[in-house]
C-alpha cells in the first residue's frame, strides 16, 4: 500500500466491531475515532473537519451542511450500512466526494433475522416468553396462544425483491410457503425460481405475511400506510427490517388494535432512536433494536467493506461498492 494512503487522516464517527478496528490500523495511521455511541452533530462536523475520508454508520446525518463543514480535501464517505438515505448524496456529488455502501455482505443476516421475525409474530413466541416469565398460573390448552402455520400453504409477499429479498424467499420456501414479490425489473403475472411477480395491490391482498424491505426514499415514505394496511388480507401479519419510515407507525397501531392485522414485528422505526410509545401498547407487535445485521461475522464484513472502499479511492483506484 502507497505510504501516501497511510499518512491520510481518516474520520471515524463510531467505533467499529474487533475485527473491522485491526483492519483500519493495519490501513492507516491516523484516524480520528468516536466513541461506541453517536456522535453530536457538533462532535461530528468537528471530526469530519479536516480528513481525507469519512466512515461513518447510519445514525450520523451528513447534510449539505456538514459536508460543506469537512473541507475541500475530503474525497470519501463510507457508510457502514446498504442504505444512505442519512447522506446528502447530490451535496456529496457537487463536492465531487465518492459516497459508497456496504450492499451484499449483510444479505444473509438481515434474511435470517426478517425470517426469524416471522417467525416470532406468526407463532407468537414472545408472547409466550412473557406468559412463563410472569410467573401466572397456566395449564396447557387447544385454544392457547395459537398462531398461523407457515407450512401449510401459506403465502408470504416481499416487497422490495432485492439481493436480501432473494435470501427471504430461499428461507421461506424451505418451510413450503408460496413467495409473491414485487420488482421494477420484472413483469407482473410471471414467475421465476419459484417466485411469482405481481403488483403491489396483489401481493398485498395475497399475502398471509408482507415483509417490507424497500429502501426509504420519498417515494417510499410510509408506502405501507392506512389505505395500504386495509388492502392487507384480514388477518395478515407484517414485518419491516427495511426502513422506519417505509410504515406508518399510526396507521400499523390502528390496524393491530382493528384485529384488521394478527400481528406485526418492527426491527426498524421512524425516529429512531426514540420509539412512539404507542407501539409499545400496541397488540401482538414484536420488536427489536435494529439489529438485522447484528451477526459478529456480518458486522465486521460491514466494517472492513467500508475501510476498503476508502482504501481503493484514497489510492486512486475505483472504490468497489458506489452509491452511484
Amino acid at each position: 500500500m502507497p505510504s501516501t494512503t497511510r499518512n491520510r487522516s481518516i474520520y471515524l464517527s463510531r467505533k467499529l466491531t474487533d475485527g473491522a478496528m485491526q483492519r483500519l490500523s493495519a490501513a492507516f495511521a491516523d484516524v480520528r475515532c468516536g466513541s461506541e455511541h453517536p456522535p453530536s452533530r457538533t462532535e461530528l462536523m468537528a471530526g469530519i473537519s479536516g480528513v481525507a475520508a469519512a466512515i461513518v454508520t447510519l445514525t450520523e446525518r451528513l447534510d449539505a451542511e456538514v459536508i460543506e463543514a469537512a473541507g475541500p480535501q475530503l474525497r470519501v464517505i463510507a457508510n457502514v450500512a446498504v442504505g444512505y438515505d442519512n447522506i446528502d448524496v447530490d451535496a456529496a456529488a457537487n463536492a465531487r466526494i465518492t459516497v459508497t455502501n456496504t450492499p451484499g455482505v449483510l444479505d444473509r443476516a438481515t434474511a435470517d433475522h426478517t425470517f426469524a421475525l416471522v417467525l416470532a409474530a406468526t407463532r407468537r413466541l414472545v408472547e409466550g416468553d412473557r406468559l412463563i416469565r410472569s410467573a401466572k398460573p397456566w395449564v396447557w390448552g387447544p385454544r392457547m396462544l395459537v398462531g398461523l402455520d407457515l407450512s401449510a400453504g401459506t403465502t408470504l409477499g416481499v416487497l422490495g425483491y432485492g439481493r436480501i429479498g432473494k435470501a427471504l424467499a430461499r428461507r421461506a420456501r424451505a418451510f413450503e410457503m408460496r413467495v409473491l414479490a414485487t420488482s421494477r425489473s420484472r413483469q407482473s403475472g410471471t414467475d421465476a425460481d419459484g417466485t411469482e411477480y405481481v403488483d403491489r395491490d396483489t401481493l398485498l391482498a395475497s399475502s398471509d405475511v408482507v415483509a417490507v424491505l424497500t429502501p426509504l426514499t420519498p417515494a417510499t415514505l410510509h408506502l405501507i400506510d392506512a389505505p395500504a394496511l386495509a388492502r392487507m388480507k384480514h388477518g395478515s401479519y407484517l414485518v419491516n427490517t427495511a426502513r422506519g419510515g417505509v410504515v406508518d407507525e399510526a396507521a400499523l397501531i390502528d390496524a393491530l388494535r382493528s384485529g384488521q392485522l394478527s400481528g406485526a414485528a418492527l426491527d426498524v422505526f421512524e425516529n429512531e432512536p426514540e420509539v412512539n410509545q404507542n407501539l409499545l401498547n400496541a397488540p401482538n407487535l414484536v420488536l427489536t433494536p435494529h439489529i438485522a445485521s447484528a451477526g459478529e461475522g456480518t458486522r465486521d464484513a460491514m466494517g472492513i467493506l467500508a475501510i476498503e472502499n476508502v482504501v481503493a479511492v484514497l489510492a486512486g483506484r475505483p472504490p468497489l461498492t458506489p452509491v452511484r
